[in-house]
């Protein structure tokens, strides 16, 4: 078959066909619920002097992450959802699956960089505002983003120089890469290759040094004589681990399942991966975190005061 022109070419994504009502209503709750959380991090982080430390400067990153990552496919999602048209153009799927590439590499860049700064608050507390400088803080958020970027751009070139010519249907709600590239008419072993060579760097890599981060800090608490304190410092990277297991576990289940025909299943998982954990995210970091809780305080309070007067 002749290739097609990228104009000429549009993508049906099959959604969730079975229950669209009940997928409509409950992803635009959750959507809302990530749009209000994490922008209320956001702010506070900006807002609160006591929250200008690196952890938070951090975890501000995460949530707009987050909110990016979710706005590529969520809003195109619910659309399709309620639509008999279920087409999405070219060129709008390769943005899609684009954006939402380079937000998931950075983001496991950026939960290695979070395990590393947690590292040196327990292991190194002494020298933690020396090591862990704002400059360095920018350097790591810097490289976080610039190394999901330059993942994504290699695997979306290498992607849109294949020959598509047939019906091009993605039994998913979103542009997958791997559902994606397996649309051409070509053989298409370089991109499972390198998709493969991402995974490896940007899934098992950082998983690694996190992993190895949390030896250090495990063998650290443990070797605190007080209770008291083995609890307080646990606890001030208890949050991020939390959101490091929820991620890469439902990563892991994802990428590494075996073949199933259940593809309703398979669908489920990356919605939990790509709706779920974006919206338990900022709960998660909050719910136990005084000083996010008193920053909060004082917004409402300062807000209050400004309605009164």
């Amino acid at each position: 078959m002749d290739r097609m022109n990228w104009t000429e070419i549009e993508i049906i994504l099959q959604g969730l066909s079975d229950t669209q009502e009940y997928f409509f209503v409950i992803c635009l709750m959750m959507y809302l619920v990530i749009l209000l959380g994490n922008s209320t991090l956001i702010i506070l982080t900006l807002l609160d002097s006591r929250l200008h430390m690196p952890m938070y400067f951090f975890l501000g990153n995460l949530s707009f992450l987050d909110i990016w990552y979710t706005s590529t496919f969520i809003p195109s999602m619910l659309i399709h959802s309620l639509s008999q048209k279920k087409t999405i153009s070219f060129t709008r799927c390769v943005v899609q699956m684009s954006v939402s590439y380079t937000m998931g590499s950075a983001e496991c860049v950026l939960l290695t960089v979070m395990a590393y700064d947690r590292y040196v608050a327990i292991c190194n507390p002494l020298r933690y505002s020396i090591i862990i400088s704002k400059a360095l803080c920018i350097q790591m958020a810097a490289l976080s983003w610039g190394l999901g970027f330059l993942n994504s751009l290699t695997e979306t070139i290498l992607a849109i120089r294949l020959p598509f010519c047939g019906k091009n249907v993605i039994n998913h709600f979103v542009c997958e890469i791997l559902a994606f590239v397996k649309l051409a008419c070509t053989d298409i072993s370089l991109n499972e290759i390198t998709i493969m060579l991402g995974n490896v760097i940007f899934l098992f890599s950082p998983l690694l040094l996190i992993c190895i981060s949390y030896v250090f800090i495990l063998s650290t608490v443990l070797r605190i004589n007080s209770a008291e304190g083995r609890k307080k410092a646990f606890s001030t990277c208890s949050a991020h681990l939390t959101v490091v297991t929820m991620f890469y576990g439902t990563i892991l289940l994802m990428y590494m399942k075996p073949k199933s025909k259940d593809s309703a299943f398979n669908k489920l998982i990356a919605l939990f991966y790509g709706v779920v954990t974006p919206m338990l995210n900022p709960i998660i970091y909050s719910l136990r975190n005084t000083e996010v809780h008193g920053a909060m305080r004082k917004l409402m309070t300062r807000h209050w005061f400004w309605r009164k007067g």
